[in-house]
């Protein structure tokens, strides 16, 4: 592992030993024209149910980043998207696994939401309104703060 990794849950042991796998994960970070952006909820009987992240998932076995997000957010949520703006990695290694998300921004897709895997959807803007969030969003909420503060929105609105 390179670089820093978020440790969620660190007072919980590791599944796996100290030579866990990489998992490699398709993160959609969606973008309305209005600046509010898409969060699910992780479906009923999943790792951390109930808590809200940004759709994505695992990649397949010869995909690529674009190609598995195209793929996990036609499947979960019933949409096609358009152009893939590769964004940012960040590693976080969560009790049940070690995860690489690859966030990725979209503003352009097509189809109506649908909750394929019975979770739930809503958009949001700073700060969030939806409670508890998957620490592996929480850097991605503080990365739209500090490009606000970059573009001189200095006050929160909700």
């Amino acid at each position: 592992m390179r670089g820093p990794v978020l440790i969620a849950d660190a007072d919980l042991p590791r599944e796996g030993g100290p030579e866990r796998k990489v998992v490699e994960v398709a993160v959609g970070v969606l973008v309305r024209a209005d600046g509010r952006f898409l969060l699910t909820s992780r479906p009923p009987g999943k790792v951390y149910e109930g808590y809200w992240e940004f759709p994505g998932g695992k990649l397949e076995q010869g995909e690529n980043v674009e190609q598995a997000l195209r793929r996990e957010l036609q499947e979960e949520i019933g949409i096609t998207i358009g152009s893939v703006q590769r964004w940012k990695v960040e590693m976080v290694d969560y009790p049940h696994a070690l995860v690489r998300l690859h966030f990725c921004k979209v503003f352009d897709w097509s189809g109506e939401l649908q909750m394929h895997e019975g979770q739930l959807f809503s958009w949001q803007r700073l700060p969030v309104a939806v409670k508890p969030v998957l620490p592996g969003t929480i850097p991605v909420l503080n990365w739209f703060a500090e490009e606000r503060e970059f573009l001189g929105e200095t006050h929160l609105t909700g």
